[in-house]
């Protein structure tokens, strides 16, 4: 720190070296044959150390480490400082499970195997879905306490507001995470939004999630990111499954799968782990969607997570008869846009250029989706000569 401000190490270490420089550049101490120069005691390795920046690599001693055990959120599914990412098929609700989540974390609700959890707050970063008409509403109705919950908003400068932007601004928004305090939960919608790069190269993928998790850690709150499969992908390992480079499955410490079940499996869908590195990594919980009115906000409708009952078996196995029964890959390339758009509007007017945008990232042609939208029959409307225009249902 330096006047109040982090230094980075970059420039620390370019300060030791124009210090060295300039020392190398004084003249030395001039020294009289009377008064010869007292040798002194070769310095200890604690004394040649101190006061100086060690550089290179640092290697920790396997004695000095500590066993520690995993601190969990809930446990078994989210553990602390580590990133979770659901992946599934549109119209399977990603979101609002994520949301479900979040909720109980805010009201210090059950998870759906009946555990507990303290009350904590929730920080939701959303690049899809708005904060007033989607992402609160859906909140409210799975029973969310409003007053713990924080978006990610714009960033104010003297220059003016400009979207928040990951490659720059971690830093603003780990302040503003440690001045909120208590955060529990960290929700990136969609995980890919943290990729200034291109999502499906490993090194950029790895280095556009390190400040999150890291941020994650920091905080010991766990981290959890929504993606989508990729198209075509049916009968692959769910893990490759997820859309862009396989970083995101392999940073990942626990990845699930949200799909629509088989009829052999009791229909309606299901939310289980594909992958687990520090637990079990099977079995899940069906659950359903619904929609319904807020009675405190007229008009307002949202959806929310029905909980059933676990789900027991591999990812692997739920999927393979999932999709040996027609869902969801089997189904018609127009019959999986129509879910895609169901969902996305599920909360209210999305943008046109939104709308695009996400179905070009789900794998939809534009093609394909204009005949969803007039299968759907579709609102299309123009909010005002600057708003653009909008989809509704």
């Amino acid at each position: 720190m330096r006047e109040g401000k982090p230094v980075s190490a970059a420039s620390l270490a370019q300060r030791v070296v124009d210090l060295a420089e300039r020392a190398k550049a004084c003249p030395e101490r001039s020294r009289t044959p009377e008064q010869p120069e007292t040798p002194r005691p070769a310095p200890s390795p604690a004394e040649r150390n101190c006061g100086r920046l060690q550089l290179g690599l640092a290697l920790v001693h396997g004695s000095s480490i500590q066993p520690k055990p995993i601190r969990w959120l809930w446990p078994g599914w989210l553990a602390k400082g580590k990133l979770h990412v659901i992946a599934g098929q549109p119209g399977t609700g990603k979101t609002s499970i994520a949301l479900a989540l979040a909720a109980t974390v805010t009201a210090g609700g059950r998870w759906p195997d009946g555990t507990g959890t303290a009350p904590g707050n929730v920080l939701v970063w959303s690049g899809e879905d708005d904060c007033h008409d989607t992402l609160a509403p859906r909140l409210l109705a799975s029973g969310a306490d409003l007053g713990r919950c924080f978006f990610v908003g714009d960033m104010r400068s003297q220059e003016g507001r400009r979207p928040f932007d990951p490659a720059q601004d971690m830093p603003a928004l780990a302040r503003a995470a440690r001045e909120v305090g208590e955060i529990r939960l960290i929700v990136v919608d969609p995980i890919v939004s943290a990729i200034a790069g291109d999502s499906h190269k490993n090194a950029e993928t790895r280095r556009g999630l390190a400040p999150l998790v890291e941020l994650a850690a920091r905080l010991d709150c766990a981290l959890l990111g929504i993606s989508h499969f990729s198209k075509g992908s049916a009968g692959r390992d769910p893990l490759e499954r997820v859309t862009g480079s396989l970083a995101f499955g392999a940073l990942a410490r626990v990845v699930f799968a949200a799909f629509k079940q088989s009829e052999e499996d009791g229909g309606g869908r299901c939310f289980c782990r594909v992958k687990s590195n520090i637990g079990p990594d099977d079995g899940g919980f069906a659950y359903d969607l619904s929609i319904e009115d807020l009675a405190d906000h007229p008009g307002v409708t949202a959806s929310h997570v029905a909980w059933g009952e676990a789900v027991e078996g591999s990812a692997r196995a739920l999927l393979a008869r999932a999709e040996a029964s027609g869902n969801p890959d089997e189904v018609s390339a127009l019959e999986e846009a129509c879910g895609f758009l169901a969902e996305l509007l599920a909360g209210g007017p999305v943008k046109a250029k939104t709308v695009k945008q996400e179905a070009e990232g789900a794998g939809i042609s534009e093609r394909t989706l204009k005949r969803a939208r007039k299968k759907l029959a579709l609102s299309v409307t123009k909010t005002d000569m600057e708003g653009g225009w909008v989809w509704s249902i």
